[in-house]
């Protein structure tokens, strides 16, 4: 079942970030996160953008969000996508159905580009942002640094016609 976001789960949703803070270079957090740290997150969600969560028996199991892309009004119709599942359960198309229903609920707002930004590499980001018609738009080299290494990340988009 996907369903909107709420701060009792802000502790399973720590529990599924944190994993990639201390063992990834999807996130570029580099501290792990505190619950109190998500439930903020989430309590601090603008009004318009969604956070979603895929949760099976009781347990969530992924979330995804919309966030602001950059602060300058000019980009207000413009957001950058999330998705995150739990260590485990990739491969299942959990990420997909979260993600088709984060576009469904951006599409029903006055958004009109949806940004996805993923440090390289990573095949299966890339498979499922192209998977859902993303467009890649530009990659910028090394300008993370994480894990003593220097980590490129590219951007893809979605256009709302």
């Amino acid at each position: 079942m996907i369903r909107d976001i709420n701060t009792n789960d802000a502790r399973e949703v720590e529990d599924i970030y944190n994993y990639y803070i201390r063992n990834t270079f999807v996130t570029f957090e580099e501290d792990p996160v505190t619950e109190d740290d998500m439930r903020e997150r989430i309590q601090s969600q603008k009004i318009n953008l969604p956070w979603i969560v895929y949760e099976e028996n009781n347990e969530v199991l992924g979330y995804a969000y919309a966030s602001e892309w950059k602060s300058r009004c000019a980009y207000k119709y413009s957001v950058e996508s999330t998705v995150y599942l739990k260590h485990g359960k990739q491969g299942k198309g959990l990420g997909t159905k979260l993600y088709q229903e984060l576009l469904h609920r951006i599409e029903k707002s006055r958004i009109h580009a949806v940004i996805g930004g993923i440090a390289l590499p990573n095949k299966a980001s890339i498979a499922l942002h192209e998977k859902l018609g993303f467009e890649k738009v530009a990659q910028f080299k090394e300008v993370g640094y994480k894990f003593e290494k220097w980590i490129d990340v590219g951007y893809w988009e979605y256009l709302i016609t």
